[in-house]
């Protein structure tokens, strides 16, 4: 990787994200619909996972180009878990200054992306000696390298997706169960399904290359990690569709778009694992394709956004998802960034 495209490939989460926060401001504060209420504040929150994701292609980069140090080391994940706070902290905040639906949904929805920043930076954190992999590829053994990961510190970073990803899904079953109270824990709930979903899929990510690190990723991970990360995409879109064929209120049923963007930005993730997990001492010829992925998802995403724009000039309740699915657009155009980082360190070219 020469240093332009080093360089370009750090400025497209940064420009994402920047993206995320100029729109959700816009969104904010132009005009007076209480749905930009919840839209703006949502859309901005999800720069926060640009942020995070920018800490994690930094940390790869410096690696592949050799200008990773030891302030780069603990200041790029540190700037990722820094995003977390600040963002489940904006979210909790919004929870309290006001009890109005949509501060209570945006609330509960801007500390769920918290979540899934946390595991970002998780992964920025597993990502702080990649180039390990590459080495322990080419080996036939699967002892541990000196350089790597203790045991302790492998499983202390798996376990810290872990648990952010069940805190995820008590959150999101605990709002659904007072669905029937109020339309709030209805919508609140379902979306908080999609981000737990992303959540697990970070649990794969992170357990992929700290196990790739530690030499000990077994044959059966190969198989078992792709396949999780697809289920938990599937759920989300086959869920979403469900709320759209399925629930009367077509107000609440808009929220399963939100569902299947949640669901592509799953696949946008898969591309990591699967690229990871095929060439783990294997060749695998479609390598070099895998970051088609996320630009598929992503124009998914935005096609979706554009159709929901024009349904909302007749129905309202299309405005929220809509603009969702626009940030959303821009996390998978993120995540190109890091797949298109992850093959060009792991390339045998």
């Amino acid at each position: 990787m020469n240093y332009g495209i080093s360089v370009l490939f750090r400025a497209i989460p940064l420009l994402m994200g920047l993206f995320c926060f100029g729109y959700g401001l816009f969104i904010t504060s132009y005009g007076t619909d209480p749905n930009r209420f919840l839209a703006g504040p949502v859309v901005f929150s999800l720069g926060m996972i640009c942020i995070a994701l920018f800490s994690t292609a930094a940390t790869i980069i410096r690696q592949i180009i050799g200008t990773f140090g030891t302030v780069s080391k603990y200041v790029l994940p540190g700037v990722g878990y820094l995003s977390a706070a600040l963002t489940i902290i904006g979210g909790i905040r919004l929870l309290h200054v006001s009890t109005d639906t949509a501060s209570f949904v945006a609330g509960h929805v801007i500390c769920g992306v918290g979540l899934i920043t946390a595991c970002v930076a998780t992964t920025a954190t597993s990502s702080t000696r990649f180039t390990m992999i590459t080495v322990n590829a080419r080996r036939n053994d699967h002892e541990p390298p000196p350089k790597a990961f203790t045991r302790t510190q492998g499983l202390t970073l798996i376990s810290i997706a872990l648990i952010i990803s069940v805190v995820a899904w008590v959150w999101a079953f605990v709002l659904l169960a007072k669905s029937g109270l109020h339309p709030k824990y209805f919508v609140a709930g379902h979306v908080m399904i999609g981000l737990a979903s992303i959540c697990t899929c970070l649990i794969t990510l992170v357990a992929t290359i700290a196990r790739q690190i530690r030499n000990i990723f077994s044959a059966s991970e190969r198989k078992i990690w792709p396949v999780l990360v697809l289920i938990m995409g599937s759920l989300c879109v086959i869920w979403g569709l469900i709320l759209i064929l399925g629930t009367a209120d077509r107000g609440l049923a808009s929220t399963g778009y939100i569902m299947i963007g949640l669901g592509l930005v799953c696949y946008s993730i898969s591309s990591k694992v699967i690229l990871l997990s095929k060439i783990w001492r294997h060749e695998f010829k479609l390598s070099n394709r895998i970051p088609l992925i996320p630009i598929f998802t992503a124009l998914g995403c935005l096609f979706l956004a554009a159709f929901l724009f024009e349904m909302g000039t007749v129905h309202g309740y299309y405005f929220v998802p809509a603009r969702v699915l626009a940030g959303l657009g821009g996390i998978c155009f993120t995540l190109f960034s890091i797949v298109s980082i992850l093959e060009s360190g792991t390339s045998s070219k």
